[in-house]
C-alpha cells in the first residue's frame, strides 16, 4: 500500500505589508500577502525571545479580492492552505531560483480594521456581549492567546451585530 501525503499548513500572524492584487491572463484575481508569525525560543542566555518567520501567501478568486479590500499592513489573519514549491530561471542569467509559498484555502480576518478587536467583514474579532437571559448557558472558554479568535460558533448568536445581509460578500 502506498503512503499518502499530507500538505496542510495553518498559520496566524500579522500582515507585514498591504495586500497586492493582480489578475491572471484569464481574469482570475490573485492576491499576495506577506504574513509574519512569531515563534518563541530561548537565546544563549536562557531568555525567551520572539523569532519572526515570514511567509508569502497567495489567495485566489473572490476571497483574494476580499483580502485586498479589507486587509492592510499590521492586520492579524489566520490562514489555512497548502505549501507550494516553485522554481524558475532568474532574469539576466542569474541562475535558478526557488521559493516555498502558501496557497490559501481560507483566510480569516482577525481583530478589526481599526485594530480594536471588534466585528469585521469576515466574522472575526471578539465575541459580542450576550443578553443577560442567555448568560446562564454554558459557554466555551478558549485557552489564553495573544491573537483574538472568533468564538461566534460556540455560543448563542447576538442580535446586536451586523446581519448577514450587511456583509458585502
Amino acid at each position: 500500500m502506498a503512503a499518502s501525503n499530507v500538505n496542510v499548513v495553518v498559520i496566524t500572524g500579522n500582515l507585514t505589508q498591504d495586500p497586492e492584487l493582480r489578475s491572471t491572463n484569464s481574469g482570475t484575481s490573485v492576491c499576495e500577502l506577506r504574513v509574519a508569525v512569531n515563534s518563541r525560543r530561548k537565546d544563549q542566555s536562557g531568555q525567551w525571545v520572539d523569532k519572526p518567520n515570514f511567509f508569502n501567501v497567495v489567495v485566489f478568486g473572490a476571497q483574494g479580492e476580499n483580502c485586498a479590500t479589507y486587509l492592510s499592513r499590521g492586520r492579524p489573519v489566520a490562514v489555512e492552505g497548502r505549501l507550494d514549491w516553485r522554481e524558475w530561471e532568474a532574469k539576466e542569467g542569474g541562475g535558478k531560483r526557488q521559493s516555498v509559498q502558501i496557497i490559501a484555502n481560507s483566510v480569516q480576518f482577525l481583530g478589526s480594521r481599526d485594530g480594536g478587536g471588534g466585528p469585521n467583514p469576515n466574522g472575526g474579532g471578539q465575541p459580542q456581549q450576550q443578553p443577560p437571559q442567555q448568560q446562564q448557558q454554558p459557554s466555551y472558554s478558549p485557552p489564553p492567546s495573544d491573537v483574538p479568535a472568533d468564538e461566534s460558533d460556540f455560543g448563542p448568536v447576538s442580535t446586536g451585530g451586523p446581519q448577514e445581509d450587511d456583509i458585502p460578500f
